[in-house]
């Protein structure tokens, strides 16, 4: 579904009217709290901008990936932090592409109106790491339920969300030719399931991202909750990996030009030595070439969104796009943080809670490292490195 230029004006202009209800006051309490932003999470919701993958006859506003970027670089652009609610949009990537129709007709009007919220995706473990297919949590089909035994790390949002999508090999990695097969994905009813075979413990880190461990000991879900067929959750995953690239590449752009707006409007009003610090080439420089690097990966975003609406392959694009916007943001934030000197390690500038959040994208949800590695292989066709 193309989307014309203005309407996609029309949804910045939209979403940055909701997140100026949200001053950065509201931030900071969070960040400083550890406390999860359910007032901020609750009204985009209410505005339907949780749901706007979901098609209409779902209850949903049937946007493409190209929108759903353009929401959630706008979050970030405004100083907010969009990370608390992402995943309810990126995990649609592989939901709307594999969700049988019933499984679609339970869930997706009760997320779409809020009643219900799909904010985990249990992938990582922590003897794997990236190497998604060495997990080793594992599902057992006994009858009309496969039982559930592992262990994940990273999964954010889990103590906040009704649903999740799990990872689990059905077959044994030894039994299969390709180590990407035999892995399967489940829909898991996290509120069911608490307690009764499954254990959160919250991780705190140099960010407030609400992540945690999750623990999973003969946890029973029923057949029907598996997405697609047996054995082929890799492929299944992947559509939701990409689109997770794409729309963090697109927070990645917001973050890079709320820091450069920042310094910009300091290295105006700043003056020392009688004329303002803008006006020296050494703080002039450092925010141009960030503006250079935001603005080249924003056309790679533009690009990758692109091909994922079309339903064309996108994995290159959306590699480089979360890579490239990740590297912009970060230079953007370092450079921001110089410009403001001393002032920049001050709460009340909102810098340094902005410099630490955008410094995950650097390692998550791939590190730059597997990027690299990807497009040296599967691009450029060089020797595979591990």
């Amino acid at each position: 579904m193309p989307v014309r230029e203005h309407d996609l004006g029309e949804v910045r202009d939209a979403v940055a009217k909701l997140c100026a209800t949200f001053p950065m006051d509201y931030w900071r309490a969070t960040d400083r709290e550890r406390r999860y932003p359910a007032e901020f999470v609750r009204a985009l919701t209410e505005a339907g901008w949780l749901s706007c993958l979901i098609p209409e006859e779902y209850g949903g506003a049937g946007l493409p990936l190209a929108a759903a970027a353009a929401i959630l670089e706008e979050i970030q652009k405004s100083g907010a932090n969009g990370a608390a609610c992402h995943a309810q949009i990126y995990t649609m990537g592989t939901v709307l592409r594999h969700c049988n129709e019933a499984q679609k007709r339970k869930y997706l009007p009760e997320i779409a109106k809020g009643e219900l919220r799909l904010q985990a995706f249990g992938i990582t473990e922590p003897s794997a790491g990236t190497d998604t297919s060495s997990i080793r949590t594992a599902a057992v089909r006994k009858g009309d339920r496969y039982i559930v035994n592992g262990q994940k790390v990273w999964t954010s949002r889990a103590e906040h969300s009704d649903l999740m999508l799990l990872l689990a090999r059905t077959t044994p990695r030894e039994a299969v030719q390709k180590k990407t097969e035999g892995l399967s994905v489940f829909i898991v009813d996290m509120k069911a399931a608490l307690n009764k075979g499954l254990s959160i413990r919250p991780i705190r880190t140099m960010i407030n991202h609400a992540t945690t461990e999750i623990f999973i000991d003969n946890l029973e879900v029923p057949a029907e909750n598996l997405v697609g067929e047996e054995g082929n959750g890799f492929r299944y995953v992947l559509d939701g990996m990409n689109a997770e690239r794409i729309l963090i590449g697109a927070e990645c752009i917001g973050d890079a030009r709320w820091f450069l707006a920042k310094a910009t409007a300091y290295a105006n009003e700043r003056k020392v030595f009688g004329r303002p610090i803008g006006q020296n080439q050494g703080v002039q420089f450092p925010i141009a070439r960030a503006y250079m690097a935001t603005e080249a990966a924003a056309l790679m975003v533009e690009r990758a969104a692109a091909l994922y609406d079309a339903g064309r392959p996108c994995g290159p694009e959306a590699n480089m796009a979360k890579q490239l916007a990740a590297e912009a943001s970060w230079q953007a934030g370092d450079m921001c943080l110089q410009t403001h000197g001393g002032f920049g390690f001050a709460e009340e500038y909102d810098i340094e809670r902005k410099f630490r959040e955008t410094r995950l994208y650097q390692i998550a949800p791939i590190s730059t490292n597997l990027v690299l590695c990807y497009i040296a292989e599967h691009v450029l066709h060089l020797p595979r490195s591990y």
